[in-house]
């Protein structure tokens, strides 16, 4: 056994920005390449727009703007401006900030002094521009050492602060800012700020009526139960509305931040429900019963809270400030003093709030037999069939690091050749295989009895915790993972159908993504390419100049564990699944998964086409009709 030394010369002291750069996920949780929305980069994003918004709850500066384009990020607000003097200080030395003065910044999303500095450490290139009472002064960084310092200079520009970075692409590796999210992290800012405008690349995000506008925008309307009530008070807003949908989803916030994993202010929220529809009845409903297909918003104000992780998405604080409420009696007295108001002045809502909880009990009961089985068959296949290889860190762990419980993930595959390879070359820390046999039930128009007696599917269903609901989900990313041919995007489909069907807030809270395998391995005696198209396979031929082996994968049981290894880690391409707004989800699963329609048929006729790049063609083929039904509809459905 190799002797290890310790002694003085194994203690070593690091500068701040050396600290960041060398254990960002202490800072940012995960890093990512921008697939995913919790991704490092969407973080450093949020840092910098925070202390923005910092400034607006202050009561200074009501219009942000951002900028943001091959990788070049732009965030210009109009607050006071960071002193002049401090400029430098303020996003270069930790623990320096003027959020630690409760009396300037009384419920302040930063309170640590970190944010910026891990920005500035994380970037290649890194301005900042102060501007206060008609004289500005700037300081430009790369990976947080100053590079140059502007002396204080006259300038007509109105007060605030300017920030440009670009993130370093030596820990971000081959990321890109996606649209969609940065849009949806902008509308939380606009739906918790109510007054705010926020103008990112030229469109205008701005809200009236706060977390009302964001149900109205994250769901369909004409699918709620009744129109959404939305409640507000001194450092508390509500809203909420019951769906048809499965389980439970939930938008929570803390001082504008997003909690993505709730925390102590949502359950609060969520037993004040119960608790208050119970009392204003007078029944002792079973607690599920209420809960199920409710789609709710909370935002609350805390002084001084204290989050589980730097990344604060999940509030561990207790009370709403020192010496203050308990933030569950608060929470509970709101809720039950202001919703048992409503109810009492609307008697059609509260019919309908009680026809659903009756309705919800009814479903219960009528699966309450076939559920119990189900249960206790799939505990059983889980021990003994290993259907789940499973990983040690998971997403719901209470404790752990949060840049691994960020990247634990499932991947869900058929057959044992390819669940076989992806076995062998996962991390076992973080990674897990589910293995599907043949293709799944198509679960449209069913009800959740079909969870239950369909095998395949109440196993998928355990293996990933969701029974009661997001808090228990195991795995931050579901992945699909399955071939690139026609029964591969049938299986996915097909998953897609139940998740759509049965979670729809695993899609919409974006824990479920696809993973791209390469199609070609294009290779010399000194260097491999993996080419995920046909022209990837063209510029890899030309680097290796015309003397290769192209090998085209037929499926995933064709690649080595090895080989997997190289795409499955540092390296792993994933399509998240997006949701786009205004999508009507029964209605989309009705056109691509109901009965064959003409229109269907027409649009798949008239719509696909597809090129012959395995022999480098200009012709084209018409696909079998079932060919086309199948990989038309995943498409359509994943966009």
């Amino acid at each position: 056994m190799t002797k290890v030394t310790y002694n003085e010369d194994n203690i070593r002291s690091l500068d701040w920005k050396e600290h960041i750069r060398l254990r960002p996920g202490m800072y940012i949780g995960k890093l990512g390449d921008g697939s995913s929305m919790d991704d490092g980069i969407y973080i450093l994003l949020k840092e910098v727009i925070d202390n923005s918004i910092d400034e607006y709850v202050m009561g200074h500066g009501k219009q942000i703007d951002i900028k943001i384009g091959e990788g070049k990020v732009e965030v210009r607000d109009f607050g006071r401006g960071i002193p002049l003097g401090k400029v430098v200080d303020v996003v270069s030395k930790i623990n320096t900030g003027g959020k630690y003065d409760s009396k300037a910044f009384k419920k302040s999303v930063g309170l640590n002094g970190v944010g910026l500095k891990a920005v500035n450490a994380l970037s290649n290139n890194f301005v900042v521009q102060a501007y206060r009472e008609g004289k500005t002064v700037s300081a430009e960084f790369s990976k947080g050492v100053l590079l140059k310092e502007s002396k204080q200079v006259k300038t007509a520009e109105k007060n605030g602060t300017g920030i440009t970075f670009y993130a370093d692409d030596s820990i971000f590796k081959k990321y890109r800012f996606r649209d969609e999210y940065v849009e949806n992290q902008l509308w939380n800012y606009a739906y918790l700020n109510a007054g705010l405008k926020l103008n990112f690349n030229g469109k205008i995000l701005y809200s009236k009526n706060g977390l009302k506008d964001l149900l109205t925008r994250k769901t369909d309307v004409e699918a709620l139960r009744y129109p959404i009530i939305h409640l507000k008070g001194e450092d508390i807003e509500i809203a909420i509305s019951h769906a048809n949908q499965y389980g439970e989803e939930y938008y929570s916030f803390v001082n504008g931040q997003n909690t993505t994993q709730g925390g102590t202010h949502l359950q609060a929220y969520r037993e004040a429900i119960v608790k208050t529809i119970r009392e204003h009845y007078g029944k002792n409903f079973n607690t599920k019963d209420v809960q199920q297909s409710i789609i709710g918003a909370i935002s609350v104000r805390v002084e001084e809270p204290v989050f589980e992780s730097q990344t604060k998405t999940k509030l561990g604080s207790l009370s709403m400030a020192p010496e203050g409420d308990s933030v569950k009696k608060f929470i509970g007295d709101f809720v039950k003093t202001h919703l048992d108001n409503f109810l009492h002045k609307n008697k059609d809502v509260a019919e309908a709030i009680l026809k659903r909880v009756q309705q919800s009990e009814r479903e219960r009961k009528e699966i309450a037999g076939i559920k119990d089985l189900a249960n206790k068959r799939a505990r059983k296949a889980n021990i003994h069939n290993k259907k789940l290889r499973d990983c040690r860190i998971h997403f719901n762990d209470k404790r752990g690091d949060e840049e691994k419980k960020l990247a634990s993930s499932v991947f869900i595959t058929e057959g044992d050749s390819a669940s076989g390879s992806i076995t062998k070359a996962r991390d076992v820390q973080t990674q897990a295989v589910f293995s599907l046999r043949g293709k799944p039930l198509n679960s449209f128009g069913q009800t959740k009895k079909v969870v239950y007696e369909n095998e395949e599917l109440n196993l998928l269903q355990h293996a990933l915790n969701i029974e009661d609901g997001l808090e228990g989900l195991r795995y931050n990313q579901v992945i699909i993972a399955t071939d690139a041919d026609v029964d591969g995007m049938h299986i996915r489909l097909l998953l897609l159908t139940f998740f759509l069907q049965f979670f729809p807030d695993i899609v919409k809270h974006n824990h479920l993504f696809i993973l791209e395998t390469p199609l070609f391995r294009v290779r010399d005696k000194k260097q491999t390419f993996y080419c995920y198209s046909e022209t990837e396979k063209q510029e890899a031929i030309k680097k290796l100049r015309g003397k290769a082996e192209i090998t085209r994968f037929k499926g995933l049981g064709e690649i080595s564990p090895d080989e997997f290894g190289e795409f499955i880690g540092d390296q792993i391409q994933l399509e998240p699944v997006i949701l786009k707004e205004g999508t009507k989800i029964d209605d989309i699963l009705a056109y691509y998964m109901g009965k064959n329609s003409r229109e269907r048929q027409e649009f798949i006729i008239n719509n696909l086409k597809i090129e012959l790049d395995a022999v480098n063609s200009e012709e084209t083929i018409d696909l079998t009709e079932e060919e086309a039904k199948e990989s038309t509809e995943t498409e359509a459905i994943i966009s």
